[in-house]
């Protein structure tokens, strides 16, 4: 006999438990609002605008390479944490300082990964984008945008973060058919003095990846620069998470202030004499949007010289017109770095802060879902960080389907795996990642992540129960 109330049946009983809740977001890839540094970013912009010789530049529309200080500010910060010795000499380290001309001020990660397309490919001549997958979806439609709708191909991971041996038979299989087709000659984007156009493109986030948070190791980022330049590729390395970074052992009391392993764009630089030719293979698309706010629409490529010099002719034919990319915004963002307090806030608010959200959301895990046969593929990095936790289901789970009882019944919000998947790659080794889903740490409220995992749970075990999976 039903324990429901008169009337009701225990359907409507969940649905009203469900309408109780409140939701929880365990997708959104935001920083949390709370540690956005609003008031470092308020004194700032007063000192900007009570300085005439920073808001008067600041307010005009600024050279192409973008706002100067701010260059010459993000080289030296980068060679603090890249090029310092971290003791360890098993890990090349390149001492020399970075440079304000290998610095090109951007208007974000993803404002940029559009320019750099306009310079350096050219949408009949470059073959393909190569995505490491699961890969940061929203990078898709920028490649659509840019002519590649269907030439996308994705790349599996592998245990030291990208399949090499994969990568190279496509490579060879799209020269093949380059050479039959005729295809030796860009049509619509020629080369000029300050570009080069480039036969691939290898798209990835090396360091931590979203969604997977993988750690590409030195050995695969050496390999995958020796491809790049036989088969004259770009590396986009979209190293947007480096600097939030921790020990995965949660007990440890160590933690890194430099850089844990060396960027693809510094391998370039050092492996086998340098660089082949003066723009390089591989580039560094950073952002500020984790560490100080997305809106600020501020960041910065680096590469050769000769390549951050291009990439600002991106920008040429428009900032003659509207001027360099996010300048007044740079007066704001450089004020930071100057005083040394985005460095104090990363180090003293954002790592303490991600790092016991990681640990809060991976206890849960560890308690709540391991036990139903759900799997971190990552758990033996000794370094974890960024924003996200990937998880693989126990068969015969599917995210699609977990995600939308989550949502239905739990009101809570994940990312189903095939969300992750290369939009518009209809080869043959053409992935879904339908038994996984990916979680986000860095937004919702402390107190609710626990809650959150103990809502999938729950979702889980119903969909068990019913034998509906």
């Amino acid at each position: 006999m039903s324990n429901s109330p008169p009337g009701k049946t225990k359907d409507n009983h969940n649905s009203d438990q469900t309408q109780a809740k409140y939701p929880i977001d365990l997708f959104r890839g935001w920083p949390n609002p709370a540690l956005l540094p609003v008031d470092s970013l308020a004194r700032s912009a007063a000192t900007v605008f009570s300085s005439p010789s920073i808001y008067e530049p600041g307010l005009q529309y600024g050279p192409d390479e973008g706002y100067a200080p701010l260059r010459e500010h993000i080289a030296s910060w980068l060679t603090s944490f890249y090029r310092a010795d971290s003791g360890d000499s098993s890990t090349p380290n390149d001492s020399t300082p970075i440079t304000a001309e290998r610095i090109c001020i951007t208007g974000g990660a993803s404002q940029n990964l559009a320019c750099v397309l306009q310079v350096y490919t050219d949408a009949s001549y470059t073959r393909n984008i190569w995505m490491v997958t699961p890969t940061y979806y929203l990078a898709c439609r920028i490649f659509h945008d840019a002519g590649f709708m269907e030439r996308l191909r994705g790349v599996p991971e592998d245990e030291e973060g990208i399949d090499l041996e994969f990568l190279e038979r496509g490579l060879i299989e799209a020269e093949d058919k380059a050479a039959k087709e005729g295809n030796i000659w860009p049509k619509y984007t020629f080369p000029r003095s300050w570009s080069n156009i480039y036969k691939h493109i290898i798209y990835l986030t090396p360091t931590f990846a979203n969604p997977s948070m993988k750690v590409v190791s030195l050995r695969r980022r050496e390999g995958l620069v020796r491809l790049a330049r036989r088969f004259d590729a770009l590396i986009i390395a979209d190293d947007v998470y480096d600097f939030l970074q921790w020990p995965a052992d949660p007990n440890s009391p160590h933690i890194r202030e430099t850089a844990s392993i060396p960027r693809i764009v510094d391998v370039d630089g050092y492996l086998d004499g340098g660089p082949k030719n003066r723009f390089g293979n591989a580039m560094s698309n950073g952002s500020f949007s984790k560490l100080i706010g997305p809106g600020m629409r501020v960041g910065w490529a680096e590469g050769t010289e000769k390549f951050a010099y291009g990439l600002s002719q991106a920008h040429r034919g428009s900032s003659r017109s509207g001027g360099a990319p996010s300048q007044l915004s740079s007066t704001f963002v450089d004020q930071l770095l100057l005083s040394g307090i985005l460095q104090r806030h990363i180090k003293q608010e954002l790592i303490p802060a991600y790092r016991a959200r990681y640990n809060r959301l991976m206890s849960a895990i560890k308690e709540h879902l391991l036990p139903l046969g759900f799997h971190v593929p990552v758990d033996h990095q000794p370094i974890s960080g960024g924003f996200f936790i990937w998880l693989n289901l126990p068969l015969p789970f599917k995210g699609d389907l977990l995600a939308q009882r989550a949502l239905e019944e739990e009101k809570l919000i994940v990312g189903s795996g095939t969300l992750f998947q290369v939009q518009g790659d209809c080869s043959e080794d053409f992935r879904t990642f339908e038994h996984s889903i990916r979680l986000c740490f860095a937004y919702e409220r402390y107190e609710l992540l626990y809650e959150g995992v103990e809502r999938l749970a729950a979702a889980a075990k119903r969909m068990l129960s019913s034998e509906d999976v």
